[in-house]
């Protein structure tokens, strides 16, 4: 156990942190959280009451009101973030354990990826804290007044992350909000709370102000929809699946709460008639099996020339087979498990699915038959050809390792089939020239499109999505906008502007034809 750690678990058994302190739930209740690659029972967490989450908002809205740290100065903010995300770097090991352990991801993926990208995005956030400060602005249509702009926190923020990066993206709602100056609540997915709970003991070890940072665990119509609904919270972030965050919208409507959401996509790569096949096939294996295809901006419709389909499909089925499917926490392993037995079921369906409309299935679309792989939740990669634009395969997000291969006549077709869902996360172009690939970018409606790579990522520029995957962005300054509310003050030198521009006091009228006047 880490030092320090010893206040937040004992043993299996994982505390909360709730107003200021770290405790178990109301009603002393826990649920199971499992190892995705055996299945074990590795943590119980607290099982969060409506009591628990309506004083972890009291409680933030006690800090936001009353507390210290919405009037901490940027530079003060920036120190914590700062101090946290050296701290992830230096127990790389222990969060490396948690996402593997709790998340089922690779070893390879939990280091360069999760924990590596924590580190570096709160010192980014840091930055961004530090470049918070009153802006001037001209009116030359009022000569004699001066504007000045002002960016203030937003209030209490509930904020809501997904199984699938439990660390990376609590940093991405939590590091923003924070160095906006908001109080935060922050629920993890009752599947992975593990990495968020270690990070809030970090947050109190630099010396944020109790009750600023508050992490509630428990299921989503437990605690996620409470915090939604909460007349006491003024802004709602989410990532997850689509449905759910048409719900969050629904309940926080009567409060008129802002709401920031990452949804669902069904993103597509378009290999163009000159892409570089080899590359491209490399592309679409990393963007539809890194973490088993449970990445919301996966890429999981190929669409090829139809004159290429043969050869494309050939150099898949050869990169396929060489994936290494077994424990997440060895170097050698390429794929690891899914989260849940429930989520292979729902995998399992959609193979299902495809078969029955009559998709070609190419390759997995099973579980792995080796004995030590048995008890975990294993899916072997899986490709279908023959996929059409009305199956559901090609519609709704599967969220697991299933490529379905879409063969187009023309580019105007493939654009018309990528942009043809509900979704428009992200998307990529295939091509040897950056005009071309330019020329079909600008015609897609996702809110990331990469030429010539995959599931790419930097902190500084915007992430979300179009249509129905989301509202808002995440990353780049324009996170720091979501948890800002940005207040015009207005200074008149003349201290008459108002009179000269709209006199209330009105000159009399002239005199009737024929009056006396007098």
């Amino acid at each position: 156990m880490i030092a320090g750690w010893e206040r937040i678990r004992t043993g299996d058994q994982w505390k909360m942190d709730l107003a200021g302190e770290w405790r178990l739930s109301h009603g002393e209740d826990f649920f199971p959280v499992r190892d995705p690659s055996t299945g074990e029972v590795i943590a119980r967490c607290p099982a969060a009451t409506p009591e628990d989450v309506r004083a972890a908002v009291d409680s933030a809205r006690e800090a936001f009101e009353r507390g210290p740290w919405p009037r901490t100065s940027p530079r003060d903010r920036a120190r914590i973030l700062r101090q946290v995300g050296d701290r992830i770097t230096d127990l790389s090991e222990a969060f490396v354990n948690l996402e593997v352990r709790n998340g089922g991801k690779t070893i390879r993926q939990a280091t360069f990826f999760d924990v590596a990208l924590a580190s570096e995005h709160l010192r980014y956030f840091a930055d961004l804290a530090e470049r918070i400060r009153r802006e001037r602005i001209d009116q030359p249509d009022l000569p004699g007044t001066t504007g000045y702009l002002l960016r203030e926190p937003v209030g209490v923020c509930a904020t809501i992350v997904p199984w699938n990066l439990p660390l990376l993206m609590a940093v991405w709602k939590v590091g923003p909000a924070l160095a906006a100056g908001n109080t935060v609540i922050l629920k993890p997915s009752s599947l992975t709370p593990l990495s968020a709970l270690a990070l809030a003991s970090l947050f109190e070890e630099a010396g944020l102000p109790p009750g600023t940072l508050q992490v509630v665990t428990g299921t989503g119509p437990r605690v996620g929809s409470l915090l939604a609904s909460h007349p006491g919270v003024d802004l709602v972030s989410f990532t997850g699946s689509t449905e759910v965050g048409r719900d969050i919208l629904a309940r926080g409507a009567p409060t008129v709460k802002r709401t920031l959401l990452e949804l669902g996509g069904k993103s597509a790569a378009i290999l163009l008639p000159d892409a570089d096949l080899e590359a491209a096939t490399d592309g679409a294996v990393f963007g539809i099996f890194l973490h088993a295809g449970q990445l919301c901006e996966s890429t999981s419709r190929l669409l090829v020339p139809r004159k290429q389909a043969d050869e494309v499909v050939r150099r898949l089925l050869e990169k396929i087979r060489r994936i290494r499917i077994g424990p997440p926490d060895s170097f050698e392993t390429d794929m690891g498990p899914l989260i849940s037995e429930g989520q292979r079921d729902r995998v399992e369906g959609y193979v299902k699915a495809g078969v029955d409309a009559g998709a070609t299935l190419l390759a997995g679309g099973q579980r792995p038959d080796r004995p030590e792989l048995r008890r975990g939740y294993y899916f072997r990669p899986t490709l279908f050809r023959g996929v059409t634009p009305d199956m559901r395969i090609a519609q709704e997000e599967i969220f697991g390792p299933v490529l379905s291969l879409m063969e187009y006549e023309d580019v105007d077709q493939a654009v018309e089939w990528a942009n043809g869902t509900i979704y428009g996360l992200a998307a990529s172009v295939w091509s040897s020239s950056r005009t071309r690939a330019m020329k079909v970018a600008e015609q897609l409606r996702a809110g990331t499109v990469w030429i010539n790579d995959q599931h790419i990522l930097t902190v500084h520029a915007p992430r979300g999505g179009f249509k129905q995957s989301g509202i808002g962005r995440e990353l780049g300054p324009e996170a720091l906008d979501e948890y800002t509310e940005l207040k015009h003050v207005f200074v008149d030198e003349t201290r008459q502007w108002s009179q000269i521009a709209y006199p209330l006091v009105l000159p009399p009228p002239p005199p009737a034809p024929g009056s006396s006047g007098g």
